[in-house]
């Protein structure tokens, strides 16, 4: 049995006349919390939205649990969009509902169970929430789920530093070890001590695929500081 969960071969995506992925080759290890990394238009929203199955790649092959992207692998992946999608009228409790309906693995003893630790009201609307508390939630929602591959797309961004600490220390507690965590951000220095490996994205190719220990063993500095180095940050 493969010790990988997805594996992607020569993928390309292309919007018109504009090369967005250019022929992509990765693989994913089960068990591993793994960082998409790279600026803005780099191409880290359109691999993963390909990978959940909102977009058709171009070109190319990619599979996840031997499987080719469908409502097979819809099953076993659980998204974090960029941006909230839960209705501004909507409960925490319908929130609950609706991931129980549709996701046959969700744990709604666990979701409830976190945010009982964090004093939210299930009937409370989300029109009354603030940002941090909604991307909680969110997050919560995702994490419930007993999913092989979770990917979390800028999981942390434009939240404070507490709503970072509680986001990471959820990731960390809510996946096994045969299922995969795919966190996308630019926000390095907040995560890379939960990183196990990191990929360099950039204008749609993988420039550096390699372990966080391999890197600072080599180059002799943090993830965050290479990263600086490569983008120019």
């Amino acid at each position: 049995m493969s010790d990988s969960i997805l594996e992607c071969k020569n993928l390309v995506k292309n919007y018109g006349s504009k090369n967005v992925l250019k022929g992509i080759n990765l693989s994913f290890k089960k068990g591993k919390i793994i960082g998409l990394l790279g600026p803005n238009g780099s191409g880290k929203t359109t691999f993963i939205k390909i990978c959940v199955g909102l977009l058709k790649e171009n070109g190319g092959e990619i599979y996840i649990d031997d499987k080719k992207i469908g409502i097979e692998t819809k099953e076993v992946v659980s998204y974090l969009p960029e941006r909230t999608y839960l209705e501004r009228s909507m409960r925490v409790i319908d929130a609950i509902k609706f991931f129980k309906t549709f996701y046959s693995d969700f744990d709604e003893a666990r979701a409830l169970d976190m945010l009982k630790k964090l004093d939210i009201n299930i009937y409370d609307k989300m029109k009354t929430m603030s940002k941090g508390t909604k991307e909680k939630i969110q997050l919560i929602l995702v994490m419930s789920r007993n999913a092989k591959v979770y990917f979390l797309d800028e999981p942390i961004a434009g939240v404070d530093p507490a709503a970072r600490d509680y986001i990471i220390n959820t990731i960390i507690n809510n996946y096994s070890e045969n299922s995969t965590v795919v966190i996308s951000t630019h926000l390095i220095s907040d995560i890379e001590n939960v990183l196990d490996e990191v990929i360099f994205i950039k204008n749609g190719e993988i420039i550096l695929n390699n372990t966080v220990d391999e890197i600072r063993e080599k180059n002799g500095k943090s993830v965050d500081a290479l990263f600086r180095e490569v983008f120019r940050c």
